[in-house]
């Protein structure tokens, strides 16, 4: 068991929009910065975040436009922990919930992202990553995917 907190191996430098922006603007975001988790802010406070699966599922194939607003493919209520939280700790969560990405929040403030290639790449946390994506994946399979 390691004593490696989330602070530690998160990525940091997190892109955000705000309820004023829309589809094309996460769109484009994810692809200048090569990633597929933007967050969501209500002035500096987290409040969701939409994936690269999100834009599609939500989006694109519900016959949403570019200019459709944030609101509209956000997922609210995301599952987040805080920095403090151990490296073991955050890679059960994302098994449990089956994510990939899990937000980093300190004072309602977003303050990094936890990916599960963080888990293995960042601190030698194969096991933990390997174990989180197996659990996600099976259930991915159990559940069907279209």
């Amino acid at each position: 068991m390691s004593d490696k907190l989330v602070k530690d191996i998160m990525s940091k430098d997190c892109v955000t929009v705000t309820l004023l922006d829309n589809v094309f603007e996460i769109a484009l975001k994810m692809k200048q910065h090569d990633i597929g988790f933007v967050g969501v802010l209500d002035g500096d406070t987290f409040i969701g975040g939409v994936t690269d699966r999100d834009l599609v599922i939500r989006g694109y194939a519900e016959k949403h436009s570019g200019s459709t607003a944030v609101e509209t493919v956000m997922t609210k209520g995301m599952t987040t922990v805080a920095p403090n939280t151990t490296v073991d700790e955050a890679a059960k969560i994302m098994a449990q919930h089956q994510i990939r990405r899990l937000p980093v929040i300190d004072n309602g403030k977003l303050v990094g992202i936890v990916a599960i290639g963080d888990l293995a790449i960042r601190g030698n946390y194969e096991d933990e990553a390997g174990e989180a994506l197996s659990q996600i994946s099976k259930e991915r399979t159990l559940v069907g995917s279209h």
